[in-house]
C-alpha cells in the first residue's frame, strides 16, 4: 500500500453543513463560489461567509477549496475579476476550475491562487493529466469513468496530486461533455443548471433485447468505502464526497463513515460493518462501486428504478386539492422533506410535509402499511406518480443551530478586498466591449428569402467517412474535417495514392475522449499522417496539444525525414470556449482557430466576435451533436435505434470513439440565418454530418437550403442560438 496520506474531502452548501463536515473529521471541505460554481441551483455564499469558513477551517486544520467550476460567459467577466481579487485576499487553499478563460485570468492576474483541474475538464488518460500538470494545476480531479488500473497507470506516469469521487451521485455522461439539458431548454450542466434528463424515463421505438422502457440512463449512487485501501494504493491523494446540496445529517454520516475506514488503515475490515451502517442511514439511491474495479460495471445502471434519492413511500392513488393519498411503504411524519416524481413527464418537485391525514383524523405521522393522505402545498400530482422521503424532521432539527462561524467579523476584511484597485485595472487591461441586449430569433421564422447572392461565411464540412471527402460536392466547401478513428485511418491507408487536394483541404479531427488503451493508436496514427504531409489538425481536448511536438511547428529533423510541413492546429467546440480570455489562451498556445462552444447563445457569440483579436473563430451551424458521451455499454442499449422521452422528444444511441453517444433524431440548424449577423461575421462555420448517412441526394438538398433554393426547410431546433444560455 502507498504511504501517501489520503485526504478526505467533503462538500458543504450551508454554514451548518460546513461545520458538521469539520466536526466529523473531514481533512478538507469544498464550497461553491458566489458565481461560476457547478451547483448554481444551490444557495450562494456571501464573501463574508466564505472568509469565515476559511478562517474556521484553518483554525481546525482543515483546508478549504472554492469551486468555480462552471463556464464563464463574457458578460460575467467583471464579476469574476472582483471575485478573484477578493479570494486572493481571503486565501483559500485552492480553486477548482474548468474554464480555460478563467484559468488564463488567474494565471495572468492572480498567480498566487492555487488551481485544481475540475472533473469537468474530463481528464480521462495519462496524457490529459500530464498536460494539466504542465499548465500549472496542482491537482487533477479525474473523470469518474476511470478504473483503478487506469488510475495507477496515470500515477506512475505523472507526479501530480490526483483526486477521485468516492461517494454520491454519478452522471451518465462524462462531466464536461453533456449537452442534453442545454439542448432541451438552455439550462447548461456545464454552468451548474442541469435539469437531469438522465433521470427521466425513456422508451425504445420498436422491439429489441432488454426492457422496452425505463430509466435507461439513470445511474446508481457511488459507494466505494470498501475500495479505500485499493484507491490509496493506486496513488490517489484525495477522496471526494459528492453533495453540495445535501443536508448536514447526510454529509455528517458519510464523512464519519469514510473517516473511520481511512483511519483504520490495514485494519479497516474491523470497522467496515459500522461504516456501512452509517452509510445506510443516508438517504440515497441504490448503490454501485462505480468504475473502480471494472470500466463496464454491471451494477452501475438500474433501468427499473427511477433514480430518485430517498425512501420510496408509494404510488399516488388519488389527488384532492393539496393532498395525495397512497398506501405507505415506509414511515413518514410532519416536517419530513418529500419529493414528488411525476412519472409521465419525469419532473420532480420537493415539499415539506405539512400534515398526515387518515380519514378525517389529523396525525403527526403515518406508518408502513397504512393508507393515508399527505398534505403537500401546491401539489401537481396525478394518479400513478411516485412519492419519496428524502430527509426527516429529526435530521433537519440541528441545521440552524448556532455555529462558531461568524461572518460578520469579516466585513472589514471583505470591504478592504473589494476596494482593491486591481479589479478596475484588470478589467481595463482586458479591453472588452459588452453587448447590453440582443434581439432574439422568433420561434416561427419569417418567410425565407433567397440568399444565393448574399455573403455567407466560409463553410467547412465535418464527417466520419473519408468517402464523403472524396465526393464532388454541389457547393463550394472551403475545408473538410475528418474525424480520426480506426475506420477513417484504415480508409486512408488503403488508398494507394491519396488525391492531392486532400493534403490542402483536409483537417484531421481528434475525438474528445481517447481512453488510455487507445493512446498508442492515436500517437502512431498522428505520426504516420503528419509524415505523409497532412498538416491541419483539430484537437477535441486541450491535452491533445501534447500529441504534437509543439503547436505550430514540427521537429525540423523529423520534418526533413518524413516530408512533413509546419503543423497548424485548431480546436473543436468540445473545448467549451465561451469567452475571449479562453480564445486568447488558445492563441498563446499556438492554436490558430477554434469553435465557440456549441451551447452558445446569440448574445455570447456577438460578444466573442466583437472582442476576438487575431484568432479565427467559427461555430457549428448544423448537425446532431452528442448529447451524452458515456462509457457504459450495457446489453439493453439498442444502438442505431430510436428512443423517446415522455414528451415525445426523439433520440438515437450510437457507438463512437468506443463510447456510447446519444444524438437528437433530427439535426439542429442555423442554415436559415446563415447570411445574417453575427453568423456572417464568423471566419468559418461547420456543417457536421458525423453520426448520419448522407448521399448525394441528401447533400444536394442540404446545400440548396444554404443557397436559398428548393423547398423550404422544415422547422428545426436552433439550439440555444434563438434563446438564452443559462
Amino acid at each position: 500500500m502507498s504511504t501517501n496520506k489520503l485526504e478526505l474531502l467533503a462538500p458543504a452548501g450551508t454554514l451548518d453543513v460546513f461545520a458538521t463536515a469539520v466536526e466529523q473529521g473531514a481533512d478538507a471541505v469544498y464550497i461553491g463560489a458566489p458565481t461560476l460554481n457547478a451547483r448554481a441551483l444551490a444557495r450562494h455564499f456571501s464573501y463574508e461567509e466564505i472568509a469565515a469558513m476559511i478562517a474556521y477551517g484553518h483554525t481546525h486544520g482543515v483546508k478549504v477549496y472554492i469551486a468555480m467550476n462552471s463556464l464563464m460567459k463574457e458578460e460575467e467577466i467583471p464579476e469574476v475579476i472582483e471575485l478573484l481579487s477578493v479570494l486572493s485576499c481571503l486565501k483559500p487553499d485552492a480553486l477548482i476550475i474548468q474554464d480555460l478563460g478563467l484559468y488564463s485570468l488567474i494565471r495572468k492576474y492572480f498567480p498566487s491562487l492555487t488551481v485544481h483541474a475540475s472533473t469537468l475538464m474530463a481528464a480521462h488518460n495519462s496524457q490529459a493529466v500530464c498536460h494539466f500538470k504542465g499548465m500549472g494545476f496542482k491537482r487533477v480531479v479525474l473523470a469518474r469513468e476511470m478504473s483503478l488500473s487506469e488510475i495507477h497507470e496515470i500515477h506512475k506516469q505523472c507526479d501530480v496530486e490526483l483526486e477521485v469521487f468516492v461517494h454520491g451521485a454519478l452522471c451518465f455522461s462524462y462531466s464536461g461533455l453533456c449537452l442534453f439539458s442545454s439542448f432541451q431548454g438552455g439550462k447548461s450542466g456545464l454552468r451548474g443548471r442541469c435539469v437531469q434528463p438522465c433521470r427521466r424515463r425513456y422508451t425504445w421505438k420498436g422491439k429489441g433485447r432488454g426492457p422496452g422502457s425505463g430509466y435507461l440512463f439513470s445511474m446508481n449512487d457511488l459507494e466505494s468505502v470498501d475500495f479505500i485501501p485499493k484507491i490509496k494504493a493506486a496513488g490517489i491523494t484525495s477522496v471526494k464526497i459528492e453533495g453540495r446540496m445535501r443536508s448536514a445529517s447526510y454529509v455528517g454520516a458519510v464523512v464519519k463513515a469514510y473517516r473511520m475506514v481511512i483511519d483504520a488503515g490495514d485494519q479497516c475490515k474491523d470497522v467496515m460493518p459500522e461504516a456501512r451502517s452509517l452509510l445506510a442511514q443516508a438517504m440515497g439511491r441504490k448503490t454501485t462501486g462505480g468504475y473502480f474495479l471494472n470500466s463496464q460495471a454491471d451494477d452501475i445502471l438500474s433501468p427499473e428504478h427511477s433514480g430518485n434519492i430517498g425512501v420510496f413511500l408509494g404510488k399516488v392513488k388519488r389527488v384532492h386539492r393539496d393532498t395525495v393519498t397512497l398506501a405507505l411503504r415506509g414511515s413518514v411524519q410532519t416536517g419530513d422533506r418529500i419529493r414528488l416524481h411525476q412519472e409521465k413527464s419525469g419532473e420532480r418537485h420537493s415539499f415539506t410535509l405539512q400534515g398526515v391525514l387518515k380519514g378525517q383524523k389529523g396525525l403527526d405521522q403515518g406508518n408502513r402499511g397504512e393508507t393515508v393522505s399527505l398534505l403537500l402545498p401546491g401539489v401537481e400530482a396525478i394518479s400513478g406518480d411516485s412519492i419519496y422521503k428524502v430527509d426527516t424532521r429529526q435530521r433537519r432539527k440541528g441545521e440552524h443551530r448556532q455555529q462558531k462561524i461568524a461572518p460578520r467579523t469579516f466585513q472589514k476584511q471583505v470591504k478592504q478586498a473589494l476596494g482593491d484597485k486591481r479589479i478596475s485595472k484588470v478589467i481595463a487591461q482586458l479591453g472588452l466591449h459588452f453587448v447590453s441586449d440582443v434581439k432574439m430569433i422568433p420561434v416561427k421564422a419569417k418567410k425565407k428569402r433567397k440568399v444565393a447572392d448574399k455573403k455567407i461565411p466560409p463553410i467547412w464540412l465535418k464527417t466520419d467517412d473519408l468517402r464523403t471527402c472524396l465526393l464532388r460536392l454541389p457547393y463550394n466547401i472551403e475545408r473538410k474535417l475528418l474525424l480520426l478513428d480506426e475506420k477513417t485511418y484504415g480508409q486512408l491507408m488503403r488508398m494507394k495514392k491519396p488525391a492531392k487536394h486532400l493534403y490542402s483541404s483536409l483537417i484531421w479531427g481528434l475525438p474528445p475522449i481517447i481512453l488510455e488503451d487507445m493512446l498508442p493508436f492515436y500517437r502512431q496514427a498522428v505520426g504516420e499522417l503528419v509524415g505523409k504531409g497532412f498538416r491541419s489538425w483539430q484537437i477535441g481536448h486541450i491535452s491533445q496539444l501534447s500529441l504534437f511536438s509543439s503547436p505550430g511547428k514540427t521537429n525540423r529533423k523529423e520534418s526533413r525525414k518524413k516530408g512533413a510541413r509546419d503543423i497548424i492546429i485548431g480546436a473543436d467546440y468540445t473545448l467549451n470556449m465561451l469567452n475571449t480570455p479562453a480564445f486568447r489562451y488558445l492563441k498563446e498556445s499556438g492554436v490558430k482557430w477554434s469553435q465557440v462552444s456549441i451551447e452558445s447563445d446569440k448574445k455570447s457569440l456577438i460578444q466573442i466576435i466583437r472582442n476576438k483579436k487575431g484568432m479565427k473563430v467559427g461555430v457549428t451551424v448544423y448537425g446532431r451533436p452528442p448529447l451524452f458521451t458515456a462509457r457504459p455499454t450495457p446489453d439493453f442499449f439498442r444502438y442505431g435505434q430510436t428512443f423517446y422521452s415522455p414528451r415525445g422528444e426523439r433520440f438515437e444511441l450510437q457507438k463512437r470513439w468506443g463510447q456510447t453517444v446519444a444524438l437528437p433524431e433530427k439535426p439542429f440548424s442555423l442554415l436559415p440565418v446563415l447570411s445574417e449577423k453575427p453568423l456572417v461575421d464568423l471566419d468559418y462555420v461547420v456543417i457536421d454530418l458525423t453520426g448520419s448517412h448522407y448521399g448525394m441526394k441528401e447533400l444536394s438538398y442540404l446545400f440548396k437550403q444554404i443557397q436559398g433554393h428548393g423547398r423550404k426547410m422544415k422547422q428545426t431546433s436552433l439550439f440555444n442560438y434563438g434563446g438564452t444560455l443559462q
